[in-house]
């Protein structure tokens, strides 16, 4: 009797651990918090260090760009919604969300870099819009491949509250608007949340 309980008080701190907490958000979204308030106190002008689009000095700025923000006001905004769809991949993803969210992080990166503007060479491309846009097609995604109940709610709830969001990637003259990031983001979340979905089916 009581080495099958010791059996299942393993198995469920294996499941647990399997699974990151809330914490995990909250220290992805500091990190963008600690790089405004250095780049607000210093004259480090850590902006600069975006997407360039089509230049090769612009590459790096793929990993960092999501960390970089304009303003206070674009940090504030943008937190809310990582917190929101984040959550959501978060708990689909389990342990899989920190490799999920670099390769959303990378392929919606070269994609901006790929399709943003970049009129006068110099033009920086920053914002965790971007990422959000690949949790936010993420989730479209597996809710459309994935064929579960669930799933279907999930989307359809995520679809409600955000769905006015697929607006932002749309060609816009705004200057301060990365609507390629948006793009970009969308399409990357939609491909990978569509590869996960059909992954699982045939596993």
């Amino acid at each position: 009797m009581s080495r099958e309980v010791a059996i299942e008080v393993r198995a469920a701190k294996r499941k647990s651990a399997d699974r990151p907490g809330f914490g995990l958000l909250l220290g992805l979204v500091a990190i963008a918090w600690v790089v405004e308030l250095l780049d607000r106190l210093t004259a480090l002008n850590l902006d600069r260090y975006g997407i360039v689009p089509r230049e090769v000095s612009g590459l790096p700025g793929i990993l960092f760009s999501p960390w970089l923000h304009a303003s206070w006001g674009h940090l504030i905004a943008n937190t809310l919604t990582f917190f929101g769809l984040g959550f959501v991949v978060l708990m689909a993803e389990g342990r899989r969300f920190l490799s999920t969210t670099l390769a959303l992080v990378v392929v919606c990166g070269l994609g901006t870099w790929v399709i943003g503007r970049n009129p006068d060479g110099n033009t920086v491309h920053i914002g965790a819009s971007g990422l959000i846009y690949g949790y936010f097609g993420y989730i479209l995604g597996r809710a459309i491949w994935e064929r579960r109940a669930s799933w279907i709610v999930i989307g359809i709830v995520v679809g409600t509250i955000y769905g006015g969001m697929i607006w932002g990637v749309l060609p816009s003259t705004k200057t301060f608007v990365s609507w390629e990031g948006h793009l970009a983001g969308l399409l990357a979340g939609g491909w990978l949340g569509r590869g996960h979905a059909i992954g699982r089916r045939k596993g």
